[in-house]
């Protein structure tokens, strides 16, 4: 059940990626103990898988709207 908590409260791309950037600043500047760089840093690697699955369901829906019948011809952008 633990997997639909955090389905339910997976954040945004846009929220992990911005937590992400303040995770890193953070470990950047120092001064913090080694207990909160290394939550810091484990904090950091979810949100960073966080995004991975964002991009990753991205481009497979891609793959998915190119692979579409009638898209043989790329679009003019």
């Amino acid at each position: 059940m633990a997997d639909d908590k955090e389905t339910a409260e997976k954040p945004s791309y846009e929220q992990a990626r911005d937590e992400l950037t303040e995770v890193v600043k953070r470990l950047e500047a120092g001064g913090l103990t080694l207990e909160e760089s290394l939550g810091l840093w484990e904090r950091g690697e979810k949100l960073a898988a966080v995004c991975e699955e964002w991009l990753e369901g991205a481009r497979a829906r891609l793959a998915a709207a190119l692979d579409r019948p009638g898209n043989g011809e790329a679009a003019p952008f």
